[in-house]
């Protein structure tokens, strides 16, 4: 068995050459493409029909509607938030108040609240979101609230979540970006999105200044800063009609990264849709498949005052969201409620030729000054720095803390989860097991984008593989979706195996011929056909990309939800084809889904961004998919799931979680989580191993694969 374990380990596994792989590759990309140009294509034919007010609103209310379920379950929040005012500072000619505000339950902002030392009427109301690089205690944020205020307006800053006192996560320069993207990973497993939190504590500080008195409510204005804080300040006022000006910075049109002049053609050929990243305000989940792309969400104030902000140079002319805000507001003949800001040179130029700025800089402040005092009659202020100690800016002080107790946001999210995912729990309960089953069929697929593969795999290559002591053959195929799959299939040397076991890994064929030779071989030894397959976006048909949090892989799938599919499914639905082909030719199947990523210490640190030895990611996809197949094909005799998740709920467990995005499934929590599957799934044999948490630190000891291959023969023989 030595013998034959070493030799399948040097078996050369690789099923397409370097350029049918590219060519592999490109047809992904090229399918995903295709994709997103068919939703930019549904959304121009669905505003070329819109020729007057009523068609606009009918067209702006169908996809705010899918907006709002896209955030997340909404907030059962009634009354005016408790508010709680932990210091006041005096300042020339204004004051600032130190408060804390109730958002949600057991969720408390940060703010600072800039005001007028004397009024005597209603004044407008100015809420800043600040950028996604710091919190409201940067000096940009300083400056805006003190001129304003002196001059008589109100100015609300709120630490946006995970930002200045609201970090959770390792203190530093930008290390609020990685802590951004967990806590949107914790909030997606519930459900919620990183927006849908964002947008509720801006609604929430407005409900808060409401209270106040010597604050007009027909004078709410949301400004929201360049890199981020102007995502959530656009939705805001696209859901609020209280708020009766919005200045949303680098969201709707072209983005700073955006190549200038902007072609001639750019009306018919701007992506509008956009593309994914890591940063999750940007490409909101199903907006491209529900068609509430950004323009249409900045669109949708009109007639309310709105003013088009770019960070850097802008191509009027050319801007195709330009032309589209103009029509829109002349629906309404509110021409003159918009306006429009901007700066200079590029997000890779200098200053002072480039206009970087951390939130909202002078230069574009000139043109929102002259909108304001046109609009509101608010003067225009003498526009100077006025920097003080941040520690005047201070909320949670020690006697606040022992007040109001300060609880860490995972926590509020993990309470979230958990009571959502009892009310799965609960609902299940109720049903019989037939009904459970075909509800998880259809509340899985729906999360995943999952669709039926239609007939088995199509085999388009077939070449066999010199094996001393067993039986080889290399095989690419496709599914109906023309996705590539590729497998290597060993076969015992005197039969073709009286059963078959289906192998997936993230590292693919390779990942199992290096860390599971020995199990391979005695699964031959036991006339067990053995297939390693490599699916899209697996293995030799993985990209050649990082899976960190800020890699192409992020990229890729954050699209994948805009467009309401995802990696996930698109590997399940592959697995399934290749399940059903499998099926045909040996009357059991089996299917291992399994990991070979290394694991986190129990008792590990969670380093800052570049500093210390970065913490392991979790691969545990493979081990939810082997789950999956048996969930949505009887066929499959048993289930071997290594290295998967305890269960997304364990994402909430700790302020850190280390999880590739392609491996999250938004809503997990709202239909019953791992374990759930894994029980709906009996009678069949489940034998999950080496599982981790949400910190990818081991849940279970690792069991050995002699342990693995004795349980498939036994399963197997009982199965049949």
């Amino acid at each position: 068995m030595d013998t034959l374990a070493r030799a399948i380990q040097s078996i050369p596994p690789d099923v397409f050459g370097e350029e049918d792989r590219r060519d592999a590759m490109a047809r992904a990309a090229a399918e995903a493409s295709r994709r997103g140009d068919a939703a930019n294509a549904r959304d121009a034919a669905g505003w070329a029909r819109v020729t007057c007010r009523e068609e606009w609103e009918a067209f702006a209310r169908s996809r705010l509607a899918a907006l709002r379920r896209s955030l997340g379950q909404p907030v059962a929040t009634t009354g005016q938030p408790a508010v709680h005012v932990a210091r006041t500072v005096e300042g020339d000619g204004y004051r600032v108040e130190n408060l804390v505000i109730e958002s949600r339950p057991g969720l408390l902002v940060s703010a600072n609240l800039y005001s007028p030392i004397a009024s005597t009427c209603a004044a407008p109301a100015i809420v800043i979101v600040h950028s996604h690089h710091v919190g409201k205690r940067q000096g940009e944020l300083q400056d805006m609230g003190a001129m304003w205020a002196r001059v008589g307006c109100h100015v609300l800053v709120m630490d946006q979540l995970g930002y200045g006192e609201r970090q959770d996560h390792s203190p530093g320069p930008r290390q609020e970006y990685r802590g951004r993207y967990m806590t949107g990973t914790q909030l997606h497993v519930t459900g919620d999105s990183l927006m849908g939190w964002m947008v509720h504590d801006i609604r929430r500080g407005i409900d808060a200044l409401l209270t106040r008195e010597g604050v007009d409510p027909k004078a709410i204005i949301v400004m929201g800063a360049v890199a981020g804080g102007g995502d959530p300040a656009a939705v805001a006022a696209a859901l609020d009609e209280r708020i009766s000006c919005v200045i949303p910075f680098n969201f709707g049109g072209p983005q700073p990264e955006a190549a200038y002049p902007l072609p001639d053609d750019a009306a018919t050929t701007f992506n509008y849709m956009g593309v994914g990243s890591w940063e999750s305000t940007r490409n909101l989940r199903l907006s491209g498949r529900d068609g509430f792309l950004p323009w249409s969400i900045v669109a949708s104030v009109a007639p309310r005052r709105l003013i088009y902000a770019h960070e850097f140079a802008w191509d009027r002319e050319r801007d195709p969201v330009w032309g589209r805000l103009e029509r829109v507001y002349d629906f309404y003949g509110a021409r003159d409620s918009l306006a429009y800001t901007h700066g200079a040179g590029g997000l890779s130029g200098s200053p002072p030729e480039a206009t970087h700025c951390n939130q909202m800089g002078p230069q574009h402040r000139v043109l929102i000054h002259e909108a304001l005092e046109r609009w509101y009659g608010i003067p225009i202020p003498d526009d100077i720095e006025e920097r003080r100690d941040e520690e005047d800016f201070v909320c949670f002080t020690p006697a606040m803390r022992e007040r109001v107790p300060v609880r860490p946001t995972h926590v509020v999210i993990r309470d979230v989860g958990r009571e959502r995912l009892a009310a799965a729990k609960a609902e299940a309960k109720a049903l019989t097991e037939a009904d459970q089953v075909t509800r998880l069929q259809r509340e899985w697929g729906a999360l995943l984008g999952v669709t039926d593969p239609g007939n088995e795999a199509t085999v388009e290559t077939d070449t066999p593989r010199d094996l001393v002591g067993a039986g080889a053959r290399v095989t690419a195929s496709r599914t109906t979706s023309g996705a590539s799959t590729g497998w290597l299939i060993l076969t015992p040397r005197a039969s073709d195996g009286r059963a078959v076991v289906l192998c997936v890994a993230q590292r693919g064929k390779r990942g199992f011929l290096a860390h599971r030779s020995a199990e391979i071989a005695d699964l031959l030894g036991r006339d067990i056909t053995v297939c390693l397959a490599d699916l899209p976006g697996t293995g030799e048909l993985q990209p050649d990309s990082d899976r960190e949090w800020r890699g192409a892989a992020t990229a890729s799938s954050a699209t994948e939800w805009m467009l309401g599919a995802s990696v996930l499914g698109a590997q399940l639905t592959a697995m399934r084809a290749l399940t059903r082909y499998l099926r045909g030719r040996w009357p059991q199947c089996a299917v291992w889904g399994d990991s070979f990523a290394g694991t986190n210490p129990p008792d590990f640190s969670d380093p800052l961004i570049g500093e210390g030895v970065e913490p392991r990611l979790s691969e545990p996809g493979a081990g939810l998919l082997a789950i999956l197949t048996a969930l949505f094909e009887p066929c499959v005799t048993c289930v071997v799931a290594g290295g998967t998740l305890a269960g997304y709920a364990s994402l909430l467990d700790h302020t850190h979680c280390y999880i590739p995005h392609d491996a999250v499934v938004p809503g997990a929590l709202n239909v019953g989580d791992i374990p759930a599957l894994i029980e709906t799934l009996g009678p069949r044999r489940v034998l999950t191993h080496g599982t981790v948490d949400g910190r990818n630190t081991p849940v279970s000891e690792a069991t050995t694969g002699t342990d693995v291959v004795a349980w498939l023969d036994t399963s197997l023989a009982s199965g049949s």
